[in-house]
C-alpha cells in the first residue's frame, strides 16, 4: 500500500464520479489543501481527504511506501488522447522543409511525410520498432503520462499494420503505462491504390482479421482512426471504414475536418463517435452536433505550432459544450512528448484556461478513450495514477514551459512508483 501524506495541494479535478468536465465543471476544479492519499494493493484509490483525518482512519494500517508530500502538488496522471508513437526513420529533414515554406500536403506529394515514414516502418523488424517504441513511452511516463493512446497507420498494407499492432500489444502487457490501442490503417491511401480500393482492402481483408485476433485474445484493440481529408479517405469512405470497424466492437476515435472542412464532425456525431481528433477546420454546425452527442473533440495544439496552421477553435467548443480534451500527436511530423507542453499551447495559442487544460488532459482526454470511470481523476475507486510535482502550486506544471524534468517528482501507476526523479531532492520547491 501506498500513502502520500500532507500535500500542499491535492488536485482532485473532479469528486462526484463525472465522467468528463464541460466548461463550467472544469471551472470548478476541486484542490484539498494539506490533504493525504491512499492507494491500496489493488492498485486502486482507497481514501483522499485531510491529512489528520487519513492518519487516524489508518492509525493501524502498515504501508510499504509513504511519501511526504509537504510543499509538493499531487495530480492525476495525465492521459495522451492521440499519438502515432510506433514508427521507424525520423523526419528531421522534413523540419527544415517546412520552415522553408512547403505545406504538409506538398511534402506528402513529394513521397516525404505519411509515405516516407511507411517505407522505413514496413522495413524494420518488430523488435526495431519496440524497441524505439519502448523508449518514446518512458519518455512520455517522465513527462507525466500515465495513460497513452497509441496509434498504427505506418504500414498501410496488413502484415505491417498487425506488427504495429503486436508491439503496442508488447508494450500493454510489459509496462506500467496504461495504452489505449488504435488500429489506424487509413492513415494514408497506399501507393498504386485508389482510396475506394484501400477502402475495400480494410473492410474486406484487415478488419476481419482483427476481429480474428481480438477474439483469440493475441491482440486488444480499443478504437478504429481514419484521416478523412480531402486528397486522402473522403467521406463516404470515411463513413464505410468507421461502421465497419464499430461493427466489430471498436470505439470510434478519427482524424477530421484538418486541412479542409469535410464535415467530419457532423459524420461523428451521426456514427455515434467517441471523439474526434484535430477539428482545425470544424464547422459550427460540426460542433453543435459533436457536442449534442457528447463526443469529445481530441485538440492538438503542436500540430498547429508545427505547421502553422490556424488553431482549432477551443474557446467556441467549450462555450457551445463541447467536452474538450488534449493529445500531443506525438509522431515524426510532430515530435513532442510532453503534455505539460501541450498543456501551455493549449493555453497560450488555443485561449484555454488553466483549469479547462489540466481537465483536457487528464478527465476528458481518459473519456475521449472510454476510460474515464476508471482513470482522470483522484477518486476513491479509480486506478492509483498520480503525479507528485516539486511546487506549492500545481499550476506550475503548465507555468513552466519545458519545465517539467525537474519539476515532475513522482510518476505513480496502480500506486506503484514507476520514475522519481533524484534532481527534485536536491532543488527546494520554486
Amino acid at each position: 500500500r501506498l500513502l502520500l501524506e500532507n500535500a500542499q495541494q491535492l488536485v482532485l479535478v473532479c469528486g462526484r464520479g463525472e465522467r468528463y468536465l464541460r466548461r463550467e465543471g472544469a471551472a470548478g476544479i476541486a484542490v484539498l489543501r494539506g490533504a493525504s492519499l491512499v492507494v491500496g494493493l489493488d492498485g486502486c484509490i482507497k481514501a483522499v481527504g485531510q491529512a489528520d483525518v487519513i492518519r487516524n482512519q489508518f492509525s493501524e494500517a502498515t504501508f510499504e511506501r509513504i511519501i511526504d508530500c509537504s510543499g509538493k502538488c499531487v495530480l492525476p496522471g495525465l492521459v495522451d488522447a492521440h499519438t502515432h508513437p510506433v514508427w521507424a526513420g525520423d523526419r528531421v529533414h522534413e523540419f527544415a522543409m517546412k520552415l522553408a515554406g512547403a505545406s504538409y500536403m506538398e511534402i506528402h506529394q513529394a513521397g516525404g511525410g505519411i509515405h516516407f515514414t511507411v517505407e522505413h516502418t514496413r522495413k524494420a523488424t518488430e523488435e526495431e520498432l519496440f524497441s524505439t517504441f519502448k523508449h518514446r513511452l518512458e519518455r512520455m511516463l517522465r513527462a507525466g503520462s500515465t495513460l497513452v493512446e497509441c496509434k498504427s497507420g505506418y504500414g498501410l498494407n496488413l502484415e505491417t499494420e498487425l506488427k504495429m499492432l503486436r508491439v503496442i500489444e508488447r508494450a500493454r502487457q510489459s509496462m506500467d503505462i496504461g495504452i489505449s490501442s488504435t488500429y489506424c490503417g487509413a492513415h494514408s491511401v497506399p501507393k498504386g491504390k485508389t482510396a475506394t480500393e484501400a477502402t475495400d482492402d480494410i473492410i474486406n481483408n484487415h478488419l476481419p482479421k482483427l476481429k480474428e485476433l481480438k477474439l483469440s485474445g493475441e491482440i486488444h484493440v480499443n478504437n478504429i482512426d481514419v484521416f478523412c481529408e480531402k486528397g486522402v479517405f473522403d467521406l463516404e469512405s470515411t463513413r464505410r471504414i468507421l461502421q465497419a470497424g464499430k461493427d466489430i466492437g471498436l470505439q470510434i476515435n478519427f482524424h477530421g475536418d484538418e486541412l479542409h472542412p469535410m464535415k467530419s464532425a457532423e459524420l461523428g456525431a451521426e456514427l455515434g463517435a467517441r471523439a474526434i481528433s484535430h477539428l482545425e477546420e470544424v464547422s459550427d454546425e460540426g460542433i453543435t452536433a459533436m457536442a449534442r452527442a457528447k463526443c469529445a473533440a481530441v485538440l492538438l495544439p503542436t500540430t498547429a505550432y508545427m505547421l502553422r496552421l490556424k488553431q482549432p477553435q477551443a474557446r467556441k467548443m467549450l462555450e457551445e459544450g463541447v467536452i474538450v480534451a488534449l493529445g500531443s500527436d506525438f509522431n515524426p511530423n510532430a515530435y513532442c512528448f510532453s503534455m505539460p507542453m501541450v498543456m501551455h499551447l493549449a493555453c497560450v495559442n488555443m485561449k484555454m484556461s488553466m483549469n479547462e487544460a489540466l481537465a483536457a488532459a487528464t478527465i476528458n482526454a481518459a473519456y475521449a478513450l472510454g476510460k474515464s470511470d476508471t482513470h482522470g481523476s483522484l477518486e476513491v475507486g479509480k486506478q492509483g495514477d498520480l503525479l507528485v510535482i516539486n511546487s506549492s502550486r500545481w499550476e506550475h506544471l503548465i507555468y513552466q514551459f519545458g519545465g517539467h524534468e525537474t519539476l515532475i517528482n513522482y510518476v505513480i501507476v496502480k500506486g506503484k512508483v514507476i520514475y522519481q526523479n533524484e534532481r527534485c531532492e536536491t532543488m527546494s520547491s520554486y
